[in-house]
């Protein structure tokens, strides 16, 4: 049972003074904490960097620039910007917000524990969804999308729940928009789940989520440890919360929250047949028949009551399998959902005055991200490895590391690079279905310590850039760059491709079960284009500084070869997954083919996805890919172009070896004219993605790879 609370009091301001805020980004190998100064001598002793300065849409007082007349000026003017804002232990912080369904489980699980929420944090959450509101009144899934009742349902309850009165206009106009859409009877099934966890839903209007999944035999096909990692971990603490149909006590303000989400009084709802009840709006993944079916005789176990002793044992199976997620990642998970689901576990069992709860509170600021519309959850703890990796790989390609003023940047980059590798398996390493670790960089910190292919590839390729080309004195041995090989290798599916946190472990029919209706493909892991390449590119760059396992490189590169060039479309385009999109694959795609030796002059391949790339281009000389994109799997013009992804076209044509050097001309124009006084550019649209239907943001990116982009192309297009 949850902690009986009532609503937070609204606060008599609606913003809080922005230069008060200062961001702890340098202690922790990455963490990112912001905090709130309320005392003017703490303000005074603690003066606002320019970091925090530019995350909070401060200006940062840069000085102009003179003017770049070649585009390797521009690269320099970008780079001399973009180190002003590096955290001071050598990486770079950003946003990594952009979906709108992690707040609530944040604030509802807050509310639920009688977990304080901080005035400032109130204040500016509250004040980001009124910027993220859409016109017709709700929330969408993520800042991109339009409204559904997953989206508004939730947010709305968020509100009010940070003391948003249910007569304000925004609270009225989303209400109208809720009714309108049917009500929140209509959520899908993570909707539906927050809501029962606040009370304001009944739990009989959830399909059954089985914690004895668990006890099922590692060798059955459908046992969740073959799941994608992101799902397992959150249905494995779903399971816990549904089995002990954990909830908050109804209280007056709740009472009250039932009575505005739904078009019938709450007592009246027919709460079994809400089960597949989910809004047309909201629907990605729909039920399929099989789904349906298991669900059919899920709900017949529960009927016929199951065996106490069974799901006793469920219950516990699940509770250790929670526990040792937080021991493996400090308390933090794989990601925002499966956090606040342990936070209420292990919450329900060790009490709040524990000191497990007290960790797992601290580590709710490493999900809080301030910015100039206010605070949000973040989708990860950061991208912290992501981010620095591309901005070290850009300084080497482009020359800019032999700058004498980049030198110290440069060796905090790399110090960060050694201090951020993965050295050991997790704590809990077979026991907790965890993929080996050891060698491994991660998406965010060392502390959250998930393996990530991609992200462990180019962080390889960042030291050895940094290392070996660029002559930084070295910090990261062989011996531990061998570990990074060994652990890759062992991550090829038979396929010849790579997926990003562990091997394909279960078969494709388990997506016939997927219950979460706005997502598509979650159930198992899948080969990436873009892992897959990143992963060659790695594995080749080593191999130019050592021979170590020589033979089974190869081996890897060549079957990892034959599953890129399947994946090419006949347009001679990649289809991406983890950013937008056709543009965002193609750029890694080329870079392989690149290393492999394969150009415009050799390659049938290379010249199509040339040609791919070069009829997207716009009259203005960018490129511009909308989200829709993925979401459609087609190519879709977005309403301009975008520096971002014209320096990832520019970067994968001059991969590509195009002789079209006109075209990379009008690109390079285009970024440069977008550029800034100071040298910085403007963050434009959302280029991130996941799982085919969310955007995500990595503001990062409109510096590390414009000046990527413009420095290889004024080292291998002459004439400038």
């Amino acid at each position: 049972m949850a902690a009986s609370t009532s609503a937070v009091s609204a606060p008599d301001v609606e913003r809080t003074d922005l230069s008060r805020w200062r961001l702890n980004s340098h202690e922790g190998g990455g963490r990112h904490v912001w905090t709130y100064l309320s005392h003017e001598e703490a303000q005074t002793a603690e003066p606002q960097r320019d970091e925090e300065k530019y995350w909070l849409g401060i200006e940062v007082g840069a000085p102009s620039l003179p003017r770049a007349t070649t585009p390797l000026d521009a690269a320099r003017n970008g780079f001399a910007f973009y180190r002003r804002i590096q955290a001071r232990d050598g990486h770079w912080a950003g946003d990594y917000g952009g979906p709108l369904f992690l707040m609530p489980g944040l604030v509802i699980g807050m509310y639920a524990t009688g977990t304080p929420i901080p005035r400032e944090w109130s204040i500016e959450m509250r004040r980001y969804l009124r910027s993220k509101c859409n016109e017709d009144g709700g929330w969408g899934l993520h800042i991109a999308g339009g409204s559904t009742v997953f989206g508004t349902a939730t947010n709305y309850v968020t509100c009010r729940i940070l003391g948003m009165a249910a007569d304000e206009p925004v609270m009225v106009k989303a209400r109208g928009l809720l009714h309108k859409l049917g009500g929140a009877t209509g959520a899908p099934a993570w909707g539906k789940l927050w809501l029962a966890i606040l009370g304001v839903y009944d739990w009989e209007g959830l399909h059954p989520v089985p914690p004895e999944l668990w006890l099922l035999p590692d060798a059955i096909p459908i046992h969740p440890w073959r799941w994608w990692p992101h799902t397992r971990m959150v249905y494995l603490p779903m399971g816990y919360l549904w089995a002990k149909r954990f909830s908050v006590p109804l209280n007056p303000f709740l009472q009250q929250l039932r009575e505005e989400l739904y078009t019938q009084p709450y007592d009246t709802i027919n709460w079994f047949r809400q089960r597949n009840n989910v809004a047309q709006v909201d629907i990605w993944a729909p039920h399929t028949r099989t789904l349906e079916a298991l669900m059919g005789v899920l709900a017949g176990y529960e009927m016929l009551g199951p065996v106490a002793a069974l799901r006793e044992a469920g219950i516990r199976r699940a509770y250790e399998m929670v526990v040792m997620e937080d021991e493996n990642t400090g308390y933090q998970g794989i990601g925002p959902v499966n956090k606040m689901l342990n936070y209420l576990v292990r919450w329900d069992v060790e009490g709040p005055d524990s000191d497990v709860m007290r960790q797992h509170r601290e580590k709710l600021k490493d999900f809080m991200w301030m910015g100039p519309e206010g605070m949000r959850m973040t989708g990860t703890n950061g991208s912290q490895l992501w981010d620095t990796s591309f901005i070290a790989q850009a300084l080497v390609d482009s020359g800019l590391v032999d700058d004498a003023e980049n030198k110290a940047a440069c060796a905090r980059v790399l110090h960060w690079l050694d201090e951020c590798q993965i050295r050991e398996n997790p704590r809990h390493h077979k026991a907790a279905y965890r993929f080996a670790t050891k060698g491994a960089w991660p998406f965010s910190t060392k502390e959250q310590g998930y393996t990530v292919s991609d992200c462990t590839a180019e962080g390889m390729k960042a030291v050895i850039m940094l290392q070996k080309d660029a002559g930084l004195d070295e910090q990261i041995s062989e011996a531990r760059l061998r570990d990074s090989v060994d652990l890759l290798l062992t991550m090829q599916n038979k396929s010849g491709g790579f997926a990003s946190y562990e091997t394909i472990n279960g078969p494709k029919i388990l997506e016939w079960i997927n219950p979460a209706e706005v997502f598509g493909d979650i159930m198992i892991e899948y080969d990436y284009p873009e892992c897959t390449t990143s992963v060659v590119t790695g594995l080749l760059k080593f191999k130019q500084m050592s021979d170590y396992r020589a033979a089974d490189i190869d081996r890897c590169v060549k079957a990892a070869f034959k599953y890129i060039m399947a994946a090419q479309r006949p347009d001679g385009s990649w289809f991406g997954s983890w950013a937008v999109c056709f543009t965002y694959a193609m750029m890694f795609a080329l870079e392989s083919l690149h290393l492999s030796g394969q150009s415009c002059g050799n390659s049938a391949a290379v010249r199509r996805a040339c040609h791919f790339l070069l009829s997207k281009q716009r009259a203005d000389g960018g490129w511009g890919e909308a989200f829709e994109s993925c979401v459609v799997g087609t190519y879709v013009q977005a309403k301009t172009s975008q520096v971002v992804q014209t320096s990832w076209a520019i970067i994968a044509l001059l991969h590509a070896g195009s002789e079209d050097h006109e075209a990379i001309r009008r690109g390079v124009r285009l970024i440069m004219s977008r550029q800034q006084a100071d040298g910085q550019w403007r963050d434009e649209d959302t280029v991130g993605v996941f799982n085919r239907n969310c955007s995500i943001s990595y503001p990062n990116y409109v510096h590390s790879f414009t000046i990527w982009a413009l420095g290889k192309a004024h080292r291998q297009i002459k004439g400038w």
